[in-house]
């Protein structure tokens, strides 16, 4: 019952009630019960990401063996290409979580807020499971390799004209640091 009032107070507009318990409707909802409209009418992508991940293990006798590039993105691509009911989770998970990293972290991935700390774990098990499903084995670091891609702009219509657009930013690579995983990147 006190879930579901919570939950209420957070989605409905805002009012006195919601207004005066903000910082615990948020503590509550904001970690893991986050409600928005992006299901109905999601707000289109100007750009891709491609987000790929590599494993570090370091051995008993201190060397270090860091495996190569695996692409999660093409994985989740094809997991929704290949599948006759793709699931939204399948689909927006590891975009979602690069999202919400990228807005808590800005450029410098540095966690300055529980929130950014919790999102950053979660960015980091979820391309830890990936990882660890698609290859096996056992690894102790992760890093992740997000490439920025744009996209264009869609054409004008027949005879409609547009005024010259700028020229499409290029490509950007970014490479987080290396974190530290849980067997299997669970924590």
């Amino acid at each position: 019952m006190i879930h579901v009032l919570l939950v209420f107070l957070f989605v409905a507009p805002p009012s006195s009630i919601s207004q005066a318990y903000n910082q615990q409707i948020n503590a509550w909802v904001r970690p893991l019960f986050e409600q928005n409209w992006r299901l109905f009418a999601p707000n289109p992508q100007s750009f891709n990401w491609q987000i790929s991940a590599r494993t570090r293990q370091t051995a008993p006798n201190g060397t270090t063996q860091v495996s190569g590039w695996i692409d999660l993105s093409a994985m989740d691509d094809s997991a929704v290409k290949h599948s006759v009911f793709p699931s939204h989770t399948a689909q927006n998970m590891l975009r979602q979580a690069w999202s919400a990293y990228l807005k808590t972290h800005g450029g410098d991935d540095q966690s300055r807020s529980e929130r950014a700390l919790m999102l950053q774990k979660y960015l980091r098990n979820v391309a830890a499971d990936r990882v660890a499903a698609q290859r096996g084995g056992t690894f102790d670091s992760i890093q992740l390799r997000v490439i920025t891609l744009p996209i264009a702009p869609p054409r004008p219509a027949a005879g409609e004209r547009r005024p010259a657009a700028a020229a499409p930013a290029r490509a950007e690579t970014r490479y987080l640091p290396w974190w530290k995983v849980a067997s299997h990147g669970t924590d």
